[in-house]
């Protein structure tokens, strides 16, 4: 009988260990899963709230010099989109076009020339129809007929680009304003405290360096378009001046 208790005892105690130990499993796994599911929850909410965070940073950075630095970036942008669609639209395919004129005046004339340009968009084409239209005067005539107009279509290209590179350099100079302006009202906030105290200066200091970081942001992203722009105009004006020089030799080949 002492050796059948013991034995139950023996039994009983390895089942209540093995139950605490599943416990303790248990509630380690649970902590586990809790925790990554609390980082996950933290980490969701620290995303939702960027625009919260970006819009609580440009309300501290006050609303005169962030109001007129946002403004810089809406206009910025909207000049850029339209120059950028309008350059897209503008592109030609100079290649083809100057085939399809030599074709057209090897069949039909001048004027099948002409038809081909006028059904065709973009400077390159209404260059190749001013030269056109004056193939019956002598070749100098034509010539000068394309630069004018070549000069024409640069400033279509370039238009409104002056106000890209306006924005560009106001928006920072903005910023240092707002940051001379910051670091001014801490000074005044010391000199009315008589007394140097970190409290008193972070405001200021701090509207300071989110002028000046909002004024940067602005320029950056403006001067990334801006140089596309830039390159895009570069690269049409070059088809250009190649179509023209094509073009006069067509005149001359054509005359003879």
């Amino acid at each position: 009988m002492k050796r059948l208790f013991s034995i139950l005892a023996i039994t009983c105690l390895m089942a209540i260990g093995t139950v605490n130990a599943n416990a303790t499993t248990f509630a380690t796994t649970t902590a586990t899963v809790t925790s990554v599911t609390q980082d996950e929850t933290a980490v969701a909410e620290e995303d939702l709230s960027f625009h919260q965070e970006l819009k609580k940073r440009f309300i501290e950075g006050g609303p005169g010099f962030m109001g007129i630095v946002l403004l810089c970036l809406i206009l910025g942008l909207a000049i850029a989109i339209e120059r950028i669609i309008f350059l897209n639209l503008s592109t030609t395919n100079t290649r083809k076009l100057t085939q399809n004129v030599e074709d057209a005046l090897n069949s039909g004339g001048i004027e099948a020339a002409k038809e081909v340009c006028r059904n065709t968009k973009g400077p390159v084409a209404s260059i190749f129809y001013q030269g056109l239209d004056r193939a019956n005067e002598d070749i100098d005539a034509a010539e000068k007929a394309v630069v004018a107009y070549g000069g024409v279509q640069m400033g279509q290209l370039e238009k409104n680009v002056s106000w890209i590179s306006l924005f560009i350099a106001l928006a920072p100079m903005l910023g240092f304003m707002g940051t001379v302006i910051g670091m001014i009202q801490a000074f005044d906030k010391i000199e009315a405290a008589g007394d140097m105290q970190p409290s008193l200066v972070a405001g200021g200091i701090k509207v300071a360096l989110l002028t000046t970081v909002f004024g940067l942001i602005v320029a950056i992203i403006l001067q990334i378009f801006y140089n596309y722009i830039i390159a895009k105009i570069d690269s049409i004006v070059n088809d250009m001046e190649d179509a023209s020089i094509t073009l006069m030799d067509l005149l001359v080949r054509h005359k003879k």
